[in-house]
């Protein structure tokens, strides 16, 4: 009798912090989505030209930006600096990332700036999800545009609809699927 009420007070112990995982994680989620979508609000220029930046937490200048900055600063509002998680995990793992513009050291300026970087990221951090899986709330979705290696990227904010800036600043668009998925993310860095 003492060991059937251990156990079932051990399973209780671990079903209520389970619960309070999820309910973390939903908050998480919550306030990602809240922060992408703030972004469609404002008016951004999409501009992807290079710009020098302070390290850590720099930004172009806040009128201008290209789709990685408008998922870069959904997290920075939260208090998650995607520049210098890239910057770090590149400066330690170098050859790990893409090789697509020449670089022969991590750039602090840009390399947070370009999807392929951000989806590498996400990807030795176990934040990617099996293809096939439910799009949800928070999560983040790269597709190539054109089928020669476009790439881009958005954040879903429900069902089918993702936040995102393709050209006229960012936006609310429905249609996850009308491009060519490329990848798909759920990035919660641990104690968030």
């Amino acid at each position: 009798m003492k060991y059937l009420a251990l156990v079932l007070f051990c399973l209780w112990v671990i079903s209520e912090v389970l619960a309070a995982q999820e309910a973390a994680s939903e908050s998480f989620a919550e306030r990602l989505v809240a922060a992408a979508n703030h972004r469609t609000t404002l008016t951004v220029r999409y501009d992807p030209a290079y710009v020098v930046l302070d390290y850590p937490g720099g930004d172009v200048p806040p009128d201008t930006g290209v789709c990685t900055d408008e998922v870069i600063r959904a997290y920075r509002a939260l208090g998650i600096d995607l520049q210098k998680l890239v910057h770090e995990d590149m400066k330690a793992t170098f050859s790990a990332y893409p090789k697509l513009w020449g670089l022969k050291r991590p750039d602090k300026n840009i390399d947070h700036r370009r999807v392929p970087n951000l989806e590498t990221l996400f990807r030795r951090s176990g934040a990617e999800i099996k293809e096939g899986s439910e799009f949800l709330p928070g999560d983040l979705v790269t597709w190539d545009l054109n089928g020669n290696g476009l790439w881009h990227i958005g954040m879903v904010v429900d069902d089918d609809t993702f936040v995102h800036n393709i050209g006229g600043g960012p936006v609310l668009t429905k249609g996850i699927r009308q491009w060519k998925v490329l990848g798909h993310f759920r990035f919660q860095p641990e104690g968030r």
